[in-house]
């Protein structure tokens, strides 16, 4: 389980249009936003990255670095970068389920086609959103065992705020006895 304060898994993957990301170098202002998506089988992930996308240069304005993931192959990353208009979004794929195991994602198996038609992979990840501070350290965490009910961007901006002009400490960083 992954704790605040403390250091993340590193990710080393490929991207569809702006080479390899490494987490431990990408080196943010203020936070790398890390967002787990299902794949291209998934129509919620879709409306999910694309407003991604459209707020990613409010994240940009406060230092605060995008990376969408998923297991995908490269063909399929594409596929989804297309469909959701990806221009400064980046659009890693390959993520081995082992790493997302140890980010604390969820592995599905495969239901077959989805309500878009679309092939699930035999195996995926669930989705999972983390801000990651510079020095590789969890911020915030929020790891989902279905693809509905996610974390509103929106309202993480606006909580981004409140963070950096307050250096609000990272929180659930206890581990003793209670």
């Amino acid at each position: 389980m992954l704790l605040p304060r403390k250091e993340t898994p590193d990710l080393a993957l490929p991207t569809v249009s702006h080479g390899d990301y490494k987490l431990s170098t990408d080196a943010p202002e203020n936070f790398s936003l890390v967002v787990f998506y299902r794949g291209l089988h998934c129509p919620i992930c879709a409306t999910y990255l694309k407003e991604l996308e459209r707020l990613s240069e409010d994240f940009a304005a406060k230092g605060v670095k995008i990376i969408a993931v998923s297991s995908d192959g490269e063909e399929r990353a594409k596929e989804m970068a297309d469909k959701i208009g990806a221009t400064n979004l980046r659009v890693a794929y390959d993520l081995p389920l082992a790493k997302a195991k140890e980010w604390g994602l969820s592995i599905s198996t495969s239901r077959g086609k989805t309500s878009i038609g679309i092939m699930e992979p035999d195996l995926f990840s669930e989705p999972g959103v983390f801000l990651v501070k510079p020095d590789q350290t969890l911020y915030y965490a929020s790891v989902q065992t279905m693809p509905f009910v996610r974390p509103v961007f929106k309202e993480m901006l606006g909580a981004l705020d409140f963070v950096i002009a307050n250096d609000y400490p990272a929180r659930g960083e206890y581990t003793g006895e209670v």
